[in-house]
């Protein structure tokens, strides 16, 4: 593979000294950008884009192209697991994922499919491979997965939820019935990361969307403890070790101690937590990842710059921090906003680096 010539963010990761602070957004390939509405009506539908190498591997560029990040990531979904399970993956115009099947009884459970992720996701790996090669060692790419937990109330509830009622009565009156549900998605999250890995992502994300909706000795049984796992197995094998690993839980930011000991390279945080108070919590245990309001992106450059600026002097001198959003960027934003965005990043971030 072609050698990186920006492993900002990688180092970050592993808390070694860098320039500045590196920069991706979640969600930077997406719908606030013309291009990418432009590519996405040449696919078809959201699922064909997803499928389909070229088409992937052009949107995961298309923010490149644009603004200096310090990573790539993956253009994908979360819900290709489910899929690929045999759930039967949709997209209801304004109203998000659903789901043709769901899983609500060990029957429901003993009829999902048996899946291998180089072959049942061959899809992913294949846009994986196209984006290394059309990167050409510009940036690292980072792969991901959805956390067993999230990926489970999808498959429970049939599609998004407000209240999670289906999946947490689940939870809590047949907990058999749940692990059994969760040990199945772990096996087959680790798998397809490691495949991920294998295709040649440099660096993977789990996204524990919905771990935030759980009670505290919850969030430990059904969410934490399976991303642990996940966690043990990639770090077991010799081909996956190396790759950093990041878990970001949005709402958790109450459990940073535990999530920080699960095993993983860095924790993102959403914008409910401080940075600066989460740093000082965990010290250099791992990289922290955050942590701005998507919402910040619409109020004026100036005032952007402002709230850069605050994230940077709350975290601190030294490395062990990758600039994000605290969760993915809303398809509403003006792209010339997240212009200044990272053009302040790369001007304030400097500072905190030196004599590091």
């Amino acid at each position: 593979m072609t050698e990186l010539k920006n492993d900002r963010f990688l180092r970050a990761l592993q808390r070694q000294p860098v320039d500045q602070t590196p920069i991706w957004m979640m969600r930077q390939a997406g719908r606030y950008l013309p291009e990418y509405r432009a590519t996405r009506q040449q696919a078809g539908s959201f699922l064909d884009l997803c499928k389909n190498a070229e088409l992937a591997c052009e949107v995961t560029m298309q923010p490149l192209r644009r603004y200096p990040m310090d990573a790539a990531i993956l253009f994908s979904d979360i819900l290709t697991v489910p899929d690929a399970l045999g759930l039967g993956l949709y997209f209801e115009e304004g109203e998000g994922p659903r789901f043709h099947k769901t899983v609500r009884s060990e029957a429901d459970l003993a009829g999902l499919n048996s899946i291998k992720a180089d072959d049942d996701l061959g899809y992913v790996m294949n846009a994986v491979r196209t984006i290394r090669t059309e990167l050409n060692g510009l940036v690292p790419l980072i792969g991901f997965t959805g956390s067993p937990w999230t990926l489970a109330t999808y498959m429970v509830e049939g599609g998004s939820s407000k209240d999670f009622a289906q999946v947490k009565a689940m939870a809590y009156d047949k907990p058999e019935l749940m692990h059994n549900l969760l040990s199945l998605l772990a096996d087959a999250v680790a798998d397809y990361l490691a495949a991920q890995i294998r295709a040649g992502a440099q660096a993977v994300q789990i996204f524990d969307t919905w771990g935030g909706s759980l009670s505290a000795a919850a969030y430990q049984e059904f969410s934490l403890k399976y991303m642990q796992q996940i966690i043990a197995r990639l770090q077991a094998d010799p081909a996956t070790r190396a790759v950093p690993v990041i878990v970001f839980t949005k709402g958790g930011g109450q459990w940073l101690n535990a999530i920080a000991d699960c095993g993983a390279q860095g924790v993102g945080i959403d914008w409910t937590t401080e940075i600066g108070a989460a740093r000082a919590q965990i010290g250099n245990r791992v990289a922290l990842q955050g942590n701005m309001d998507p919402s910040m992106l619409y109020a004026s450059p100036a005032r952007i710059r402002e709230e850069v600026a605050s994230i940077l002097a709350g975290y601190g001198h030294g490395s062990g921090h990758v600039f994000n959003l605290g969760h993915g960027i809303t398809p509403g934003v003006n792209p010339d906003h997240v212009t200044a965005f990272v053009d302040a990043v790369r001007e304030f971030s400097p500072q905190y680096h030196q004599g590091v």
